[in-house]
This record gives structure tokens, sequence and C-alpha cells, in this order.
């Protein structure tokens, strides 16, 4: 077919937005991530050893017909995507994992358990949860916390 590949695509790039993330290596990384992915079309996945958190949204300036709203004035990380990257096609991301959901993430970790030592880097404190319900501590078991309606949030497995 003649004309430019984006004549044909579904704006795929333009649905989300995928961020690098710091690998994890404790259970309280991974419990950052198993918050990240409590909240709806947030994903996490691992490409070529690199983690990333990608947010499922479409761009608000993405038009009916898949093209852009303000391709004349559009962002640099936009012009400089190219189809040499482009997601168009049959769905094969290669990534080494891909985690949608919380259990996702605790299928995972039986395969491949965190180390126990505490985090050395520092991280900062932007965009971490803050627990508005009480802890409870269930006997024998680590402290959980509790969403707004009283149900028990999902811990790591020790």
């Amino acid at each position: 077919m003649p004309g430019t590949l984006c004549e044909h695509c579904t704006a795929a790039c333009c649905r989300y937005i995928a961020l690098p993330i710091e690998k994890p290596e404790t259970r309280a990384d991974f419990d950052d991530i198993r918050w990240y992915l409590l909240h709806e079309h947030v994903s996490v996945f691992v490409e070529d050893g690199d983690w990333y958190i990608a947010f499922n949204t479409p761009c608000r300036h993405l038009q009916p017909d898949n093209r852009c709203g303000i391709y004349e004035a559009r962002p640099r990380v936009c012009r400089a995507y190219s189809t040499d990257n482009c997601d168009y096609h049959s769905g094969d991301y290669g990534w080494e994992e891909h985690f949608a959901a919380p259990e996702h993430l605790d299928e995972y970790l039986l395969r491949n358990p965190p180390q126990q030592r505490a985090s050395t880097r520092r991280k900062s404190s932007r965009g971490r949860p803050t627990p508005t319900a009480p802890r409870r501590a269930v006997a024998g078991h680590r402290v959980a916390h509790a969403d707004r309606r009283g149900i028990p949030l999902p811990v790591l497995l020790q």
C-alpha cells in the first residue's frame, strides 16, 4: 500500500505513556509496584532488563481518525518518535515481564524472591502512597493496610 505507515495505524503510540522506573530490589520496592498496579489503566513491564511503568490513557489531542490534533505544535518527544520503533505490529511487544494486576506481580515474586536486605538507595517520597486506613495486625503475619471500606489490601507473600 502506498503512503506512510501512520495512515494505517490505530495510534498505539498515542494511547499510553511509559516511563522508566528503578529496578525493584527489596520487598518494599515491590510493594510500591503493587500500589501502582492497584490503579486502573496502569501496568509495569520489563524490557531489555529495564523496568517501566505504563499509563494506558490516550493523548487528549488524538483525533477520532487517529491523527494528531496538534501535529504542527506537537512536543519534542512526539517529533523524535519514528516508525523504526513503532508500536504498529502484531502485538508482540517482546516484554520479558508484564504486570497488569497485583496477582501477576505475586506470580513473578514466587519465581524471583526479592532480596531481604533494606534498600540503600535514596528515593523520593513523591508519588508514594500515604496510608489513610489504620494498620491492622494479623496474628503471626505482617501488618497490612485496608482500603476505605475496611477490605484488606494484598500484601507480599512471605
